[in-house]
């Protein structure tokens, strides 16, 4: 069996969802949690295969291949990378992060650093914008959390990183790959099955999203149209592009010790 792991928010269900359904046939045992874990679990060996952040593949280039054709990312405005600031982002002074996806906090920093105050105090904080804006000046809120802010003072500002990135760059923010260990041999042909099921899990977009919302509580309407418009699947031209500059931004800032080439599994 290959270990895969895969984050349960929205964004991540039209992979998970055809995956499961065909996890026999692919001999795939299938672990949820959240982005930062699972980064951990495939370094630590304890997972072969993950959709990890950004950030923590460009950490372990070296030890990777990524399977082609698949991440998450967006291209524009996407609604759930968010900085709430209820100051002036020069006047912050307290920063929660909720940091699931360390891409996203690799992100704000990039964004913002220039603009921050020096002595500006960042904390881990439990995904609940509420309390993180309550004990805070600003909020980086990610993932399904981001769909319900709480009321927002007419002085709050809210930045949407996947746009700052795009008016900055003009590229395509690549936000998860899906990475392979050294050393893990996949069957002939599995990669093209993952493709295939990401093709399915985009064409069933409708039914996903009823069955999630279930669950969740999200609106049927937004999350559609959350997935159907604002989230790519593809890892092709354009995203790679951003995937590269992003490299390059982490290694100039010290994020990351080598600006290693993205190399993919030969399968």
């Amino acid at each position: 069996m290959i270990r895969f792991g895969l984050h349960n928010f929205l964004n991540a269900q039209p992979l998970l969802v055809p995956l499961s359904s065909r996890q026999k046939e692919l001999g795939l045992e299938i672990e949820t949690d959240v982005p930062r874990a699972l980064a951990e679990k495939l370094k630590a060996g304890t997972l072969d295969l993950a959709m990890i952040p950004t950030i923590e593949y460009l950490k372990e280039a070296a030890r990777y291949r990524l399977i082609p054709d698949i991440s998450i990312a967006s291209r524009g405005k996407v609604g759930t990378v968010l900085l709430v600031s209820q100051v002036p982002v020069e006047n912050i002074k307290t920063l929660a992060l909720d940091d699931r996806s360390r891409t996203s906090v690799a992100l704000l920093k990039i964004l913002f650093a220039h603009r921050f105050c020096a002595d500006v105090k960042f904390t881990p904080f439990p995904p609940d914008p509420t309390a993180m804006l309550k004990a805070n000046d600003a909020a980086l809120i990610i993932g399904d959390q981001a769909f319900s802010l709480p009321d927002l003072s007419a002085d709050t500002i809210v930045y949407d990183l996947s746009q700052e990135w795009f008016q900055e760059t003009g590229k395509t923010f690549v936000h998860a790959v899906m990475a392979v260990r050294q050393g893990v041999v996949l069957p002939e042909g599995f990669c093209g099955k993952i493709q295939s099921a990401k093709r399915e899990g985009r064409q069933e977009i409708a039914n996903i999203v009823a069955r999630y919302s279930v669950s969740s509580g999200l609106d049927l309407r937004t999350s559609e149209d959350y997935l159907s418009n604002k989230i790519i699947y593809d890892l092709e031209e354009q995203e790679l592009e951003g995937m590269t500059l992003f490299r390059d931004k982490c290694y100039d800032r010290g994020m990351i010790g080598q600006k290693h080439a993205i190399r993919f599994v030969e399968n």
